[in-house]
């Protein structure tokens, strides 16, 4: 990997440096030669019909060098190698360090506020607000990197020394009428490597055709720049994610982490897919082998989708972004971001088993001498991921598009430790209040900052990623949950017999997975219930597999006043969150709101 510009400037060493430093100095040998690789960048460049098909001067770039369009795993490999971006793990994987951005920067996030889109966007603190001249301003920053970097005039000051162009052309959804055409300019063969197994990818014969196409969404990933007079802009730091929706672009700055790119996309598919009649989900699904039952896992980032969806005895369909149409599901994705904290073939085989060559690429996971890769060590970042094709998961649907769904899975994570493990959502009103409540604990890393589970509360299970009013998505899935009788479960993989930090566990994931193959099996469907006075759920007598005890958070405390305590707290902090929600000419679903203290 290349130097840190720390490093290069002889400034005293970072937590980043001290990390990329022992990659290093763990590092497998690459699985081929340097002039092997060599060989492979020479004749990897897009060819003049290609390159003119871009019209990337349309764009704004201005191209004095190569350029590289749609690489291949193999040629990806070889790119990294020549440009000393990534370390190796002996068994020939990429690792890559994305810097000091190891998460997402949802404050450094803005829309452009012009009509007709600035009409329906939900504005707050987390769609932000930025106008025209701010967005040109960067824009035309990033283009001169962009321009820079091909032509190889790069400041390797800034970061940047001279990399080569590369553009990914592919599609955002498995749905040959709802999918979007996306393209994504970077400078980093990682970043392309990313977005290639991120976004679902074009076969070779539609490559020129995506090219010279009008395209859906742009986003121009200049990393390497930060914006110097950002307070004057209205940001809210040198870090920058701006969207402009009206002319179908994004720029990024000062980051270098994939998600970012993986995210925007989805943010525009959230924009974009509702306001004509489609739920776009953050969720996982997977399917029955035998009757094609599809199921769905709904859930913030580190609660379980992946881990959950991706069963051996079930077909994968996706791990975290769906489209629920008029046909059925489809998935968003070409890939998989798995978390790697605490890894074990055990628990998660497929995953681990997807963990390969050449198309995994490991993100900020330490290694050990000889390149074995140490998923217990979280001393850079509790946000280590993977990344790999949807064709690594043997266990799939080849299609990934489903039926619509059987079950639907709300996935929360409580740091209070006083939901059930399993519990059914029973009418539809009641669905929609949890799903627009989408009560969970923000898991660490995924977001900067966050070092520990936090309980937040985020809309749709997933609001930094959801422009539109809450209830414009909870309408949405409402009426798909009437129109095919889908049935509604709450499970929750966070905490028991305690609330985080205070003497609770996190939920042991056999029960978890005892709890979802209930559901999915339909043995939940016919099973006895009692009423969860304080929180309005339905909790089953018993679950195959799971110790009745733990089905009855109260009676897995040592204090059971401790526990009514806090069952009351989050209760209350249920009915203050939704007040939000409260807006003329929107649904209404208070009165399903957990009734609390009365009940404790």
């Amino acid at each position: 990997m290349a130097a840190s510009a720390t490093a290069a400037h002889g400034a005293a060493p970072t937590a980043e440096d001290a990390f990329e430093a022992a990659m290093r100095a763990n590092s497998a040998a690459p699985p081929m030669s340097l002039e092997d690789a060599r060989a492979l960048v020479a004749g990897s460049a897009a060819s003049p019909e290609l390159v003119a098909a871009l019209s990337l001067e349309k764009m704004g770039i201005h191209t004095a060098g190569p350029v590289y369009v749609n690489l291949s795993f193999e040629q990806l490999n070889a790119h990294c190698i020549v440009n000393d971006e990534v370390a190796w793990t002996g068994d020939g994987v990429a690792v890559v360090d994305t810097g000091k951005f190891t998460g997402r920067s949802p404050h450094d996030k803005f829309f452009v506020e012009r009509e007709p889109s600035a009409s329906h966007i939900d504005w707050g603190s987390i769609n932000q607000p930025t106008t025209e001249p701010v967005f040109d301003a960067l824009h035309g920053k990033a283009l001169a990197h962009l321009s820079d970097a091909s032509a190889g005039n790069a400041d390797p000051d800034a970061g940047r020394g001279g990399r080569p162009l590369y553009v990914f052309l592919g599609y955002a959804g498995h749905s040959t009428t709802r999918r979007l055409r996306v393209c994504i300019v970077t400078t980093y063969a990682w970043q392309h490597w990313f977005s290639s197994n991120m976004f679902v990818r074009p076969e070779a014969a539609e490559v020129l055709p995506l090219a010279s196409a009008d395209k859906d969404f742009v986003i121009f990933n200049a990393c390497g720049i930060k914006d110097e007079e950002w307070a004057a802009h209205g940001l809210k730091s040198e870090t920058f994610v701006v969207f402009d929706l009206e002319r179908r672009m994004a720029v990024i700055g000062d980051t270098r982490y994939g998600g970012e790119m993986k995210k925007g996309i989805f943010s525009v598919v959230n924009y974009l897919l509702p306001r004509a009649g489609h739920l776009s989900m953050h969720c996982a699904a997977n399917a029955d082998k035998e009757t094609g039952d599809t199921a769905l896992f709904f859930g913030l980032s580190g609660t379980g989708k992946t881990t959950l969806s991706t069963d051996p005895a079930r077909l994968l369909i996706g791990d975290d972004e769906h489209v629920w149409d008029d046909e059925g599901i489809f998935n968003v994705e070409g890939g998989c971001y798995a978390k790697t904290k605490g890894l074990r073939a055990e628990f998660e085989p497929d995953i681990v088993a997807a963990i390969r060559g050449p198309a995994a690429l490991l993100e900020n996971v330490a290694l050990k001498p000889g390149g074995v890769a140490d998923y217990d060590d979280c001393g850079k970042t509790q946000n280590g991921r993977v990344s790999y094709p949807l064709e690594h998961i043997e266990s799939r649907v080849p299609s990934s598009t489903g039926k619509h769904p059987r079950q639907v899975i709300f996935l929360t994570a409580d740091a209070f430790g006083v939901l059930p493990p399993v519990s059914r959502l029973t009418e539809p009103d009641r669905a929609m209040y949890w799903f627009m409540s989408g009560f969970t604990a923000k898991v660490a890393g995924t977001e900067r900052g966050v070092t520990k589970p936090e309980p937040t509360f985020s809309h749709s299970f997933g609001s930094p990623f959801f422009p539109l009013h809450a209830a414009d998505y909870a309408e949405l899935l409402g009426g798909k949950l009437r129109d095919h009788g889908a049935s509604v479960y709450l499970v929750n993989s966070g905490w028991t017999g305690g609330p985080c930090g205070g003497g609770g566990h996190r939920m042991p994931i056999k029960v978890t997975r005892a709890c979802v193959a209930a559901i999915v099996s339909g043995a939940l469907d016919s099973a006895e219930y009692r009423k969860d006075a304080c929180f309005g759920v339905d909790v089953p007598v018993a679950v195959p597999g799971v110790d009745s005890k733990v089905l009855t958070p109260r009676d897995t405390w040592a204090d059971a006043e401790a526990y009514d305590k806090q069952a009351s707290q989050l209760a209350k902090m249920f009915r203050e969150n939704y007040e939000q929600f409260k807006q003329e000419g929107k649904p209404d679903f208070s009165a399903f709101a957990p009734p609390g203290p009365a009940s404790a």
